[in-house]
């Protein structure tokens, strides 16, 4: 295995990060880049299959998301099929889910989200302040290797909504914000899998999450 600093370590694997036109696309590849991966930013789901992951960020609306990352709906399925590693990030890791409140709050009817993880996101309660931001303690649920070393360490939310898996064994790490949530959720097979906070924005605590997705990619 490549040697590590505390900066950059060897390139170690390749992924692709969906452009579909939502979140902060350069942070989240400087951090993948100093976790060990060669980062490609593309918007052609015919790169997909050549990469050792594909990361989905996002930053707004999932019902806009979902809009926008209707083209790459297909091959991120083929993807997912092959046990391709699929990581979203934010309202990507919603994305990953069935449904959302989000869109029937917005007056939008129901819009069908990726479905790898089935279940809905749901708003935090009125009772509590929204959006849920800034550094959370992360409580590891459930074995995976994006999870090694982080148990009881601190990553940065921002997010009103939050997954609600219908298999309990969805849940791979929780946080709490006057509810207990889903802070890590992943797929029976645990090849796709998301968090609701921004490892990029996490400090050492993002980049160990990070480092670990690029080693399970390079074992890909």
């Amino acid at each position: 295995m490549s040697t590590t600093t505390s900066e950059t370590r060897e390139t170690v694997a390749s992924v692709v990060m969906v452009d579909y036109g939502l979140g902060n696309l350069r942070s989240a590849q400087r951090g993948l880049e100093r976790a060990g991966a060669d980062v490609t930013i593309s918007d052609d789901p015919a790169t997909f299959a050549d990469a050792d992951g594909i990361v989905l960020p996002g930053v707004g609306a999932f019902s806009e998301g979902m809009e926008n990352a209707g083209p790459f709906r297909e091959a991120l399925a083929e993807a997912a099929d092959r046990g391709q590693p699929i990581f979203g990030i934010c309202l990507g890791m919603q994305m990953l889910l069935t449904s959302s409140e989000e869109a029937d709050h917005a007056g939008e009817g129901e819009v069908e989200g990726l479905d790898f993880v089935p279940g809905r996101n749901v708003r935090f309660d009125e009772g509590q302040k929204v959006p849920h931001m800034g550094w959370n303690e992360l409580d590891v649920r459930r074995d995976h290797p994006l999870v090694d070393g982080v148990d009881g360490e601190y990553a940065y939310f921002v997010h009103s909504y939050y997954a609600v898996p219908d298999d309990d064994d969805a849940v791979v790490a929780t946080t709490d914000y006057g509810v207990e949530f889903p802070s890590i959720v992943a797929n029976e097979a645990g090849t796709v899998f998301g968090t609701q906070f921004h490892p990029e924005k996490s400090g050492e605590t993002g980049l160990k999450i990070l480092r670990n997705f690029v080693e399970l990619c390079a074992d890909w």
